[in-house]
């Protein structure tokens, strides 16, 4: 077998394994294509959370598509040079976002003090990572990443590009070759311990409402009350849905410096659930100068069971994240 019939079928494999994915978002692109090869019609939506508590400036999740389910919106689309990266192995990832015309955008709004932000996260949604690529002129955006593990990832872009009329949330899939091991998603518990720090999760979740989420960050037992601004607030919550990974990028009640909002323990968010499903929360906080995540699964709705196919013959030990 040849190494094009190879990856080939590596592909259909991982579109079985991450069939819903496939399904519902209609998000597979052929591996080594363009994004232009993958683009997809329809509009997208992008949740967020403000002062105004996700009221204000952003599309309903109950009415629209969630962001990150389409490679191209509004005209824009996200156009990575490679598809298909090796697994382990640091690698500069370059990408352009094109514009109407077919061109790559040169000029963006900052989005909470950055032109763009990438959100990584293999379909098992084990991985997650949050980079700020470097322009290299030409609309050309570059970023060192490194995919540890073999699968199919979901590369997000949150931007505002010159002429967009609102904030897009872009989505292309990357693969990495390998022996795919899909991780099982952890259950629900309102507790993560990243670091030596402990962080709280109160409340959830609710299909096509506005819920509020407060993530409270301890550590040795102590309240951390002196949290550091990071992308101009106290923390930063990306939510993704279980099987297609509808992105909901919600951000924190208030902001460093408006007199009211203080620097911890807790960091109130507002979000809304697009659909019943489990979702997988990410918290990015800052302290003692370091970035840390703390990851959380959250069940919204009804939530059917799904059943672990048990691996056979390899002796590993279970996946965790």
């Amino acid at each position: 077998m040849n190494s094009a019939t190879r990856l080939g079928a590596y592909a259909v494999g991982l579109a079985v394994v991450f069939g819903g994915a496939a399904g519902v978002g209609k998000i597979v692109g052929p591996v080594g294509g363009t994004a232009e090869m993958a683009s997809h019609d329809g509009g997208g939506g992008h949740g967020g959370a403000g002062g105004e508590h996700g009221a204000g400036g952003h599309e309903s999740a109950a009415s629209h598509t969630p962001g990150g389910l389409q490679v191209s919106e509004d005209g824009f689309t996200l156009a990575p040079q490679r598809t298909v990266l090796s697994p382990g192995k640091k690698t500069e990832f370059r990408f352009t976002i094109n514009g109407p015309d077919g061109k790559p955008v040169t000029g963006f709004k900052p989005l909470h003090g950055k032109l763009l932000h990438l959100i990584v996260a293999r379909r098992d949604l084990s991985g997650f990572q949050h980079l700020h690529p470097t322009q290299l002129g030409g609309g050309v955006w570059t970023v060192p990443i490194t995919l540890a593990k073999p699968g199919a990832y979901r590369f997000f872009t949150d931007i505002q590009p010159d002429g967009a009329k609102r904030q897009l949330t872009l989505g292309a899939d990357v693969f990495a070759p390998g022996d795919l091991k899909p991780a099982p998603l952890p259950e629900p518990e309102q507790v993560a311990k990243v670091d030596g720090y402990e962080v709280r999760l109160t409340g959830g979740l609710t299909p096509g409402k506005s819920t509020e989420l407060t993530l409270t960050v301890s550590k040795d037992g102590e309240p951390v009350n002196d949290l550091e601004p990071y992308l101009e607030a106290y923390g930063h919550l990306v939510a993704l849905r279980q099987g297609d990974l509808a992105y909901l990028h919600v951000h924190p009640d208030g902001e460093p410096g408006d007199g009211e909002t203080k620097p911890g323990p807790g960091i109130t968010f507002f979000a809304e659930a697009p659909s019943s499903g489990a979702y997988r929360l990410y918290l990015d906080f800052k302290h003692d100068g370091k970035v840390r995540t703390a990851e959380f699964t959250v069940h919204a709705g009804h939530v059917p069971v799904q059943e672990q196919e048990p691996e056979q013959g390899h002796g590993d030990e279970p996946h965790t994240h």
